[in-house]
C-alpha cells in the first residue's frame, strides 16, 4: 500500500473506533514531519500535534499566543502529510469568535485530521500548565463548539477542552465538561487536574464518555500507568513533551560533545542506513528507477 494510500485510509477511519478496544489510545505526540514518521514505525495507532511542541520546534518559542491558525496550520500540515495514522490535532481557542472557529475546523480536516480539540482559554492562551491561564465565559465556548460541530464536513471527532481547574477549580471543571457535551461535543478533555483524586473525579464523573488524560512531564498533572488511566474512565493518553523534551536534551548534548571534541556519534544516534529507512530512501529510489527504465508492458 502506498503512502498516499495509507493516509487516506487511516484519516479516514472513525476515531470512535480507536476507542473501543480494552487498552488506552496512546497519542505521542508530534512536533515534525520526522517524528510523526517515527511514531508511525513504532507501531502506534494514532498520534497528536500540540501547540506546545510545535510551537517550540518549528519557531522556538513558548507556548504562550504568540503563534495564529496561519503559522500552527503550516505546522500541521507538513506533519499529517508525513504519517498514515489518525490524528488529534490542537486548535487551541479556535483563534476568534465562533466564525474563526468553523475556518479552523475546516481547515485541519482538509488537511485530514481525524479530531479536534478546542479549549475555552482567553486569548492570548497559553500551556495548560502554565501559571497565568483565564478561562472564558462557558456560553462563549457552548457558541464555539456549536459552530464546531455545525462546521464539520467529515465525522471529525470534537473534543472540548476546559482549563477551568486551574481558575476556578475542579467543580468548575466539571460542571463546564457537562455543558460542553450537551453543546455538541464527542469527548471532554480537563486539563491540569493536581491530584490521583481529581483525576479519579473526572473520570467517574464522565464514565461511558470518551475523555482523553494529558500526561505532561514536569507538569501539574501526576503521571500515571496507561492502565491505571484506563480503568478511571480515560480513553485517550496523550504524550506532549515526552518525545520533544528527549529531543531538546539529545541535541544539547550532541553540541557539547562537538564543542568539546567529543566525536562520539557512533552509538549515539542511528546510523546512516537506518535514517534513510526511516524518510523513506528506498521508495524514492524505485520511482527514480521506474521513471529511468519503465516496467515493459505486455503485448
Amino acid at each position: 500500500m502506498s503512502g498516499e494510500t495509507e493516509k487516506a485510509a487511516g484519516t479516514g477511519r472513525r476515531w470512535r473506533d480507536l476507542l473501543d478496544g480494552p487498552e488506552p489510545l496512546l497519542l505521542p505526540c508530534a512536533h515534525d514531519a520526522l517524528s510523526a514518521r517515527l511514531i508511525a514505525r513504532a507501531g502506534f495507532k494514532a498520534y497528536s500535534i500540540g501547540g506546545f511542541p510545535l510551537v517550540g520546534a518549528r519557531y522556538g518559542l513558548p507556548d504562550i499566543g504568540l503563534v495564529g491558525l496561519g503559522e500552527m496550520a503550516a505546522g500541521m500540515r507538513d506533519i499529517i502529510e508525513a504519517s498514515p495514522l489518525p490524528v488529534l490535532v490542537d486548535a487551541d481557542h479556535g483563534y476568534g469568535d465562533a466564525k474563526n472557529v468553523v475556518r479552523t475546523i475546516r481547515t485541519y480536516e482538509r488537511m485530514g485530521a481525524a479530531a479536534v480539540f478546542i479549549e475555552d482559554q482567553v486569548a492570548p492562551k497559553r500551556c495548560g500548565h502554565m501559571a497565568g491561564k483565564d478561562v472564558v465565559p462557558a456560553a462563549v465556548m457552548e457558541e464555539k463548539l456549536r459552530a464546531a460541530a455545525a462546521a464539520r464536513e467529515k465525522d471529525t471527532f470534537l473534543l472540548a477542552r476546559t482549563d477551568a481547574r486551574a481558575v476556578h477549580g475542579l467543580d468548575e471543571a466539571l460542571r463546564r465538561g457537562e455543558r460542553y457535551l450537551k453543546t455538541g461535543a464527542d469527548g471532554v478533555f480537563i486539563e491540569a487536574p493536581e491530584s490521583l483524586e481529581e483525576m479519579r473525579r473526572i473520570g467517574a464523573a464522565f464514565r461511558g464518555v470518551p475523555q482523553l488524560a494529558n500526561m505532561l512531564e514536569g507538569g501539574r498533572t501526576p503521571l500515571v500507568d496507561p492502565k491505571e488511566l484506563k480503568a478511571m474512565g480515560f480513553a485517550m493518553i496523550a504524550y506532549p513533551t515526552t518525545l520533544i523534551f528527549r529531543v531538546a536534551r539529545t541535541i544539547e548534548k550532541a553540541l557539547a560533545d562537538l564543542a568539546a571534541g567529543r566525536l562520539t556519534l557512533d552509538g549515539e544516534g542511528v546510523d546512516f542506513a537506518r535514517f534513510k529507512a526511516i524518510t523513506g530512501f528506498e521508495d524514492w529510489v524505485r520511482f527514480e528507477t521506474l521513471a529511468v527504465a519503465p516496467p515493459e508492458r505486455a503485448e
